[in-house]
């Protein structure tokens, strides 16, 4: 996969050889008590299954999912894709919007968290 041109806060994370990869936002700030390190933005791309049962992701399926993670059970964006490389493209889209501010974290709490909405963004939509 490629994933040279990531917009600027973007670190590859981990790249598996079977194309799955795991990217995230500005792990240099999250982790202290403004962005805690649970709220690391993360975008996975996989071809695992994504039923709700557990271990079921472990189960490759045809599908390339990419999926932005908020915090471990708060998904901002879900998208399927047909092949490995459409779906590292669309990880790329993905980070590309939300560093633009084009992403609306806020829709994808039920709970406000208003405190740490201002301080990501000072980090959001800088551009």
């Amino acid at each position: 996969m490629s994933f040279e041109a990531l917009p600027d806060g973007w670190r590859v994370w981990n790249e598996e050889p079977s194309g799955r990869a795991i990217l995230v936002y500005r792990p240099d700030v999250f982790g202290g008590d403004d962005l805690p390190s649970e709220c690391l933005p993360t975008i996975y791309l996989t071809n695992g299954a994504r039923n709700a049962r557990p271990g079921s992701g472990q189960y490759a399926t045809e599908e390339w999912h990419v999926v932005l993670f908020l915090e471990p059970e708060i998904e901002a964006i879900a998208e399927t894709y047909e092949s490995p490389e459409a779906g590292a493209a669309a990880a790329v889209d993905v980070a590309e919007r939300f560093v633009a501010g084009d992403v609306d974290y806020r829709a994808a709490y039920q709970v406000p968290r208003e405190e740490y909405f201002e301080r990501l963004d000072e980090y959001v939509g800088e551009e």
